[in-house]
């Protein structure tokens, strides 16, 4: 394992002009802990215009050069810890579990607690697979720390290689409910477009033609949406992933000026509709039983604050 630093320089765009820095750094970092963050600014790891930086509520300005020095892992280590899961289905070999927003799903370097796999190992003992190491046992896939909804996990290494391969044959049935920005005024769209790391803020993916700086870096995405109600300024979709690329969704929305409401990353960093988080549910989960052949589909209700906000644009 590497000893040095990873470093992360991005330039502040124009969305999050006047934005507090260590927020705007938590919509970035998102594996990683508020408490990790707070120990950066303390321990002088984050610089602004070249300039170390201690102020966690300083403002942001467009140009801003922020750089960031993350420290490597201290520890491997993952415990179990007892905390409550929203079980859907479970059998020896797979169990679907229903993760809230705000719980990561994988430990991270500065957050090792809290996530989905301590919960997991506390509920399954050893009865996780291991082919993704130490600190992502069982996880097949994920959905980012502020997006709630659905999960697959596998139990065993036959049942993990089974799901691995139904994701890379595109065959896993993923349809997410979002709230987005703006009127979408045809009924249904496809996006079909590569994402990679953008090369101007590593806190960001985004799509990036053939040709264009960071393409070789880039990958096949497409997102199949259709709209599900709309509220003037805002629209209710389904999107149903094609293929699963980190922020895929979040992306390609933004990508044709509808950016999901509440995601500080990729739309406006201030929304008055009362949004703490993306508006994105994962609702739908279908596969093909590892172990039995049988095609099995599970769908999960939006949750509190999601069905809130759908209700106050109903009302005005």
């Amino acid at each position: 394992m590497s000893k040095t630093p990873e470093t992360i320089q991005f330039n502040i765009s124009d969305n999050n002009e006047g934005t507090r820095l260590d927020l705007v750094l938590s919509a970035g970092l998102e594996d990683y802990s508020r408490s990790f963050i707070q120990k950066l600014f303390e321990g002088g790891l984050i610089q602004v215009n070249g300039e170390e930086c201690r102020e966690k509520k300083r403002k942001c300005k467009v140009g801003d050069v922020v750089t960031i020095q993350v420290p490597p892992p201290s520890k491997l280590e993952v415990t179990p810890e007892n905390i409550p899961l929203d079980i859907v289905y479970e059998d020896e070999d797979v169990l679907v579990v229903n993760k809230p927003a705000g719980m990561v799903v994988h430990p991270a370097p500065g957050n090792y607690s809290g996530t989905l796999v301590n919960a997991l190992m506390h509920h399954c003992g050893d009865q996780l697979s291991s082919i993704n190491g130490v600190i992502r046992p069982g996880i097949v896939h994920r959905i980012d720390k502020d997006t709630s909804g659905l999960l697959m996990v596998a139990k065993n290494d036959r049942a993990h290689s089974s799901l691995s391969r139904q994701l890379s044959e595109h065959s896993i049935t993923r349809k997410y409910n979002a709230i987005v920005y703006s009127n979408i005024r045809e009924d249904e769209g496809t996006v079909d477009a590569p994402i990679g790391r953008n090369p101007e803020n590593r806190l960001k993916n985004s799509v990036i033609r053939e040709g264009a700086p960071g393409s070789a870096g880039a990958r096949h995405a497409v997102t199949h949406y259709r709209v599900l109600e709309r509220f003037g300024n805002f629209t209710l979709i389904e999107a149903v992933l094609e293929t699963g690329r980190t922020h895929q969704i979040r992306v390609h929305m933004s990508y044709i000026k509808h950016p999901l409401l509440g995601d500080e990353l990729y739309g406006p960093s201030r929304n008055k509709q009362g949004a703490k988080r993306q508006m994105l549910h994962a609702r739908v989960l279908g596969f093909v039983h590892p172990a039995t052949g049988e095609y099995m589909e599970f769908s999960s209700p939006l949750p509190e604050d999601f069905g809130k906000i759908l209700d106050n644009l109903r009302r005005t």
